[in-house]
């Protein structure tokens, strides 16, 4: 009996939305028709390994040789070989039919009422919204101090991020899926919806939320060191709330970008910019470069007393590289990621901190000249 008793308390589990044994059901009708495909499957297997290997023992105990069994004398059963011919096909059948319509459904992105780029890079997410001129980074807001063991873990640890993606309920938002740099994977367990993020290349996939909430997730493909780090948030928001937050955001934006123009004919102090350049540092670059500016050998330059942060005549190559990046090395572009002003403070403090002493002031006219090139 206790075979059958185990396998009883293995049927039992899936049953339950909450065991941490199965999928996610999920908050759309998508992720619920996934969840009841795998259900479906997972029976028929079920099923399946009883007869066979219920059939298995039954032969073992009836035909051992313990009760001399007289074995028969035949080479061949049509009948039979066309039953086990015929039953598995229709079986597969059964099967692919639920899997091809499920499959149809989450590949279907037509009539979408928003459309939203999802952009991967080493190691955040970007976010445009193709109806609204609105478009932001998403990074991992979780502290230092958690992850280097200096604070307890909070209830969502590794899942936080500075700004989540926001969506409507009961709208249909379509996913293009793309990447800055390597593979990258966005993944959200409740929407059902894991597509790789691949350089060169937009892939599709949609959702419908119906109910308000929070909804996360991760970065599903290992796409470098800091891949543990790049969480997906998601809010979903009843319309008016939507509408309401996509205008103050595009506000806000568009304030921004007015106030970056007037920088141009400002300048700011030494002390100004570095106090905000450590800052931009410490939380963009020191991962990479280490907050002494050392960086780590073979994989990332130093920037303390050596390379370009100290060349003389650097200082525009030196603009170049912080905002566009180096081809084929894991220098990002940060020239949308950091506003003028925050990229103007950054690479004077580069150049000044650590001993580095050039004395270059750079300003957000010199980061304006660079990028209008």
């Amino acid at each position: 009996m206790k075979p059958l008793w185990t396998l009883l308390v293995m049927l039992s589990l899936p049953a339950s939305a909450e065991s941490q044994l199965n999928l996610t059901k999920g908050v759309t009708e998508v992720s619920n028709r996934v969840y009841d495909l795998h259900m479906t499957i997972f029976y028929i297997c079920c099923v399946i390994g009883v007869v066979v290997f219920g059939l298995m023992f039954i032969s073992m105990i009836r035909h051992r040789k313990s009760k001399n069994p007289k074995p028969a004398n035949f080479h061949e059963n049509v009948k039979v070989e066309i039953a086990w011919t015929i039953i598995p096909l229709l079986i597969l059948v059964g099967m692919a039919i639920p899997a091809t319509t499920t499959l149809i459904a989450m590949e279907d992105t037509s009539d979408a009422d928003v459309t939203i780029q999802v952009t991967g890079s080493q190691w955040k997410w970007h976010y445009k919204y193709f109806e609204n001129d609105v478009e932001f980074f998403s990074r991992l807001a979780t502290q230092q101090e958690q992850i280097n063991n200096k604070f307890d873990k909070s209830e969502n640890y590794l899942l936080e991020v500075d700004r989540p993606l926001v969506i409507p309920t009961g709208q249909k938002v379509r996913f293009l899926v793309t990447s800055d740099d390597v593979i990258h994977s966005w993944w959200v367990p409740d929407f059902a919806i894991k597509k790789d993020a691949n350089p060169g290349f937009i892939n599709e996939t949609w959702t419908k939320v119906d109910e308000p909430g929070i909804y996360r997730g991760q970065c599903a493909e290992l796409c470098g060191k800091d891949h543990g780090f790049m969480p997906v948030v998601v809010i979903a928001k009843e319309p008016a709330e939507y509408e309401k937050w996509i205008t103050e955001i595009e506000a806000e934006q568009e304030a921004a970008r007015q106030r970056e123009q007037e920088l141009l004919s400002m300048e700011m102090s030494k002390d100004e910019l570095m106090d905000l350049g450590e800052k931009v540092y410490n939380s963009t670059c020191a991962a990479c470069h280490q907050p002494n500016g050392q960086g780590v050998n073979g994989v990332f330059p130093a920037l303390a007393g050596s390379g370009v942060a100290v060349d003389p005549d650097g200082t525009s190559k030196h603009i170049d590289i912080v905002v566009n990046g180096v081809s084929g090395t894991a220098m990002q572009a940060f020239g949308e990621q950091l506003s003028m002003q925050e990229l103007a403070a950054v690479i004077t403090y580069e150049r000044n901190a650590w001993g580095n002493d050039t004395g270059d002031l750079i300003q957000a006219a010199d980061i304006n000249e660079v990028m209008n090139q």
